[in-house]
């Protein structure tokens, strides 16, 4: 299952509603939603959880992180090898929560390309997104760090931020995603008015009491 655009990727970072039964759970319904709608939605998921996601949850799985290590003596390192072996379609890099120095983000680009993952680069500002993008991921995901996890969107808080990345991203023809306090469907439709081409969100859906009803929110923003 590939990734496409209108796209929402939901990271289910570390929530106890994101791993074991209860995330498996909520990409189901994501699965759902998906189907009903036509929108492609993805989850980032735990190294954990990862296969057992990949295999039954009917949506496409993206891993959290991955390491630019070789196989070998590495104890604790997630492969990108071993994520698309259990299935991942791709992997988040530099996420907020696990911010790497440029030459590792190239070289987890690099490696994860050679795995066969699709790459989704995350970044924190309109500066970073345009020299991130000139490394050619598949997507840049912009998320302001001091709204990530709040209750007011990047859309609707910065939206510079986000059309000026997608100003910074043009002559890449990297699609930008876009995240950071996102919860509403208006949330949603107007970053893509701003000309983001998804989504990348977490506790707006993880923690939402009615998640599947949020997301059928979301996906009419697309």
């Amino acid at each position: 299952m590939a990734l496409r655009t209108p796209l929402i990727i939901v990271n289910l970072k570390t929530y106890p509603q994101g791993y074991g039964d209860a995330g498996i759970a909520l990409c189901r319904d994501m699965a759902a939603v998906a189907e009903e709608s036509g929108a492609c939605l993805a989850a980032a998921t735990s190294a954990v959880d990862l296969r057992r996601y990949a295999h039954k949850s009917g949506i496409p799985v993206l891993a959290q992180h991955v390491d630019a290590m070789p196989t070998g003596a590495y104890t604790g390192a997630v492969l990108p090898e071993a994520a698309a072996a259990a299935g991942a379609v791709g992997t988040l890099i530099n996420h907020a929560e696990r911010q790497l120095e440029w030459p590792t983000i190239e070289a987890t680009l690099s490696h994860a390309r050679k795995a066969g993952l699709t790459t989704v680069l995350c970044t924190a500002d309109v500066e970073a997104t345009a020299r991130g993008a000139a490394l050619r991921p598949d997507y840049v995901a912009v998320e302001p760090p001091e709204l990530i996890g709040g209750d007011i969107s990047v859309s609707t808080a910065r939206p510079e931020v986000i059309s000026d990345s997608v100003a910074a991203v043009a002559g890449s023809n990297v699609p930008l995603l876009c995240g950071a306090g996102v919860k509403t469907q208006v949330d949603v439709t107007k970053a893509m008015e701003l000309g983001a081409a998804g989504i990348l969100l977490a506790s707006g859906v993880v923690k939402a009491p009615k998640p599947r009803t949020v997301l059928e929110e979301l996906v009419q923003g697309l």
